[in-house]
């Protein structure tokens, strides 16, 4: 059975403590993959939450003190219950705070997968990079050797988003060319892409292929959505349609992976 169908057939709790802009389109999206979805971020609760998930979903998109305590909070919970995290940290270089937030998280929690655009892993893998807003630009030639940094110092997968996207664990490299411009013209397909890589890690045994599966399934159904339409309003209902209407097999005939 595929992950994408094991998802569906043990519909598993994913807690998420993410931003107030796309927590709406999070949540739909880990229905839409069959899994389930809680936001939940009062400190009261968060290690309660926790403890009944079976994946963490952490995104700094909308910051602030008191919510990273609570992220750190959660996290260590889900570490000392063996809950996969995930981390998204989005404008990690875009100012200082970010960058020293998602830093802080990484030395508090230990994550299972950093997920973020060319700029961010670029810049919390050390080797610079320019963010303006939450949107990486410029280019980024030696991107997969910064990725691979970043997961060996840190010791978890590192999924980078781009034209393709890549998943590495430091040792084994994939690169994903399934996906669609259309998908950038949406605000949130980044948050999106985080809930269902924790849906993916939720269930999955081996986790970096299960990484690799849920970024082909997410830019197949980007695809799938793309030969529908790609006005941006139509094309975000599109997207949670092919979502929830993909199977693994169907994600699997269109799957463009090289690994290296």
């Amino acid at each position: 059975m595929s992950i994408a169908d094991l998802i569906r057939e043990k519909k598993p709790l994913v807690h998420h403590i993410t931003n107030y802009v796309t927590v709406n389109d999070c949540a739909n999206t880990t229905l839409a993959i069959g899994a389930l979805p809680v936001m939940a971020h009062s400190p009261d609760e968060v290690e309660d939450m926790v403890s009944l998930a079976q994946a963490l979903v952490l995104n700094i998109g909308t910051l602030d003190n008191s919510q990273v305590a609570v992220m750190i909070k959660a996290g260590q919970k889900a570490n000392s219950l063996g809950i996969p995290v995930v981390l998204d940290p989005v404008g990690a270089g875009a100012t200082p705070y970010r960058t020293r937030t998602a830093e802080t998280i990484l030395n508090e929690v230990t994550v299972a997968a950093i997920k973020g655009n060319q700029g961010e892993i670029s810049v919390l893998a050390g080797a610079g990079g320019e963010v303006k807003g939450v949107e990486s630009v410029g280019q980024y030639g030696d991107i997969e050797e910064s990725a691979r940094r970043l997961a060996l110092k840190q010791g978890c997968l590192v999924v980078v988003t781009g034209v393709e996207d890549i998943v590495t664990d430091g040792t084994r490299l994939a690169r994903i060319a399934n996906g669609h411009p259309a998908m950038g013209r949406v605000v949130g397909t980044g948050c999106m892409g985080a809930s269902v890589l924790g849906g993916f890690l939720a269930v999955g045994t081996e986790q970096w292929e299960a990484a690799v599966e849920a970024m082909v399934f997410y830019g197949v159904a980007g695809e799938l959505a793309a030969e529908l339409t790609q006005s941006p309003a139509a094309f975000k209902i599109a997207f949670l349609d092919s979502l929830a209407g993909l199977t693994g097999d169907g994600a699997a005939r269109r799957r463009r992976v090289t690994t290296r």
